[in-house]
């Protein structure tokens, strides 16, 4: 009695599936990934040795020349705080400030105890070493 089969199992094993699989999944990360876009407007900013990104909601923008914007809309001084209100819909937001390097220091106190006020996370936008 014959109980061999006729069709052999070869022992040898194929990686283009293997390859096709990751090539498909770095696809898929690659396009649902989120691309943070850093914004507000151009100033000069500050370095610091530790710097994070911080998903924003809120960009305050103060330029040399002391001019203020929130979300690259310019307005007064006056009106920021009223503006920051608007924008602030939920408790604990993030504010994040974008400040030229060559702004007096009680302006940038002033914006951040503003958002704060509105209790607000406040991050600084400095940009590396």
């Amino acid at each position: 009695m014959n109980l061999n089969s006729r069709n052999k199992v070869e022992a040898a094993f194929s990686m283009a599936s293997m390859t096709d699989l990751i090539f498909l999944l770095l696809v898929f990360f690659m396009l649902t990934s989120s691309f943070i876009t850093p914004s507000g407007l151009p100033v000069n900013l500050p370095s610091s040795k530790a710097s994070t990104i911080e998903v924003q909601k809120v960009s305050v923008t103060v330029t040399k020349d002391l001019q203020f914007f929130v979300n690259d809309k310019r307005i007064s001084r006056d009106q920021l705080e009223n503006e920051l209100k608007g924008h602030l819909s939920e408790p604990n937001g993030v504010v994040v400030l974008h400040i030229d390097k060559s702004v007096p220091t009680e302006e940038l106190v002033n914006v951040a105890g503003m958002a704060t006020n509105l209790q607000a996370k406040v991050s600084i936008a400095t940009k590396p070493k």
